[in-house]
Order: C-alpha cells, then sequence, then structure tokens
C-alpha cells in the first residue's frame, strides 16, 4: 500500500496552517497513513491543547470509516443507526467535522484531521489540505510504500 511521506504530509499541514492563519484562528493539524496512525502533528501558538487529541482522533475515524466526520453527525445522533459510535474505539471515534481521508485512486492512502475552532472553521481548514493533497495527487506526486 503506497503511504503518505512525511515531506507530503508537512506540506499539507503548511497548507491548512496558512488558511487558519488567514482566518486568525490557531488551530491543531494532523496527517495519519490510511490505518489512522500518526505521521505528522503540528499545534499553532495559542491552538487548544484539547484540540492535540481531538485533530489526531478526527484523521483517526476519517481514515477508520473511509469518510469525512461530518458525514457521521446526523448518523450518530439518537435513534439513528451509528447511534453511540463516538463511545466506540477507545473513545477515539470523533462524530463531528474537521476530519477528511486523502484519496489517490480511489483508494484512501492518509487523512488529515483538524481542531481548534468551530466546526466549520475545522472543516475549512481541513479543506486546505485536502486541496493542496488534490493538487499533488494531480502533479503525481510520488508515495512510498508502507
Amino acid at each position: 500500500m503506497e503511504a503518505i511521506p512525511l515531506e507530503i504530509a508537512t506540506q499539507l499541514i503548511e497548507a491548512a496552517e496558512q488558511r487558519a492563519d488567514k482566518i486568525d484562528n490557531p488551530m491543531v493539524i494532523t496527517v495519519a497513513n490510511s490505518e489512522g496512525n500518526l505521521i505528522a502533528q503540528h499545534r499553532m501558538d495559542g491552538a487548544w491543547l484539547a484540540s492535540v487529541n481531538i485533530s489526531r482522533n478526527k484523521a483517526y475515524t476519517s481514515a477508520a470509516l473511509d469518510m469525512p466526520t461530518h458525514e457521521l453527525a446526523e448518523a450518530s445522533e439518537p435513534g439513528n443507526s451509528l447511534y453511540g459510535l463516538d463511545t466506540r474505539g477507545d473513545g477515539r471515534m470523533v462524530v463531528f467535522g474537521g476530519g477528511y481521508p486523502l484519496m489517490k485512486d480511489d483508494e484512501v492512502v492518509g487523512a488529515i484531521g483538524v481542531s481548534g475552532g468551530a466546526v466549520s472553521q475545522d472543516c475549512d481548514v481541513a479543506e486546505a489540505g485536502v486541496e493542496k493533497w488534490d493538487d499533488l495527487v494531480t502533479a503525481d506526486v510520488a508515495l512510498t510504500e508502507e
């Protein structure tokens, strides 16, 4: 399986950080591999300490379930099919926005998770990282073998 090298993960974090700077909200940005394991994480000056674990868990959730975390919100409400999901997986499942899978050739090769603002801000900043990823994939970035 292909993996995201640290150099590429750093570029994604930098793109997300630029967006966080633009909206004037310090964030914690995490890039994980396809199994949700940490590749790189950056805590901007002033970002909440709690966001360290939350951003990592958003990346984990997105990689583990092959979907953006905001898509889990409604499905995990009481009475719906995934109710209680956020209490599973050793408490690592996050059911609100800010986590996105990173795709290459219709395969999840990693994920990005962002935390530190309102959910809409977390999504906005994470999407900047995803856009950078998409640009790199279009340019046929070289990945490593895991």
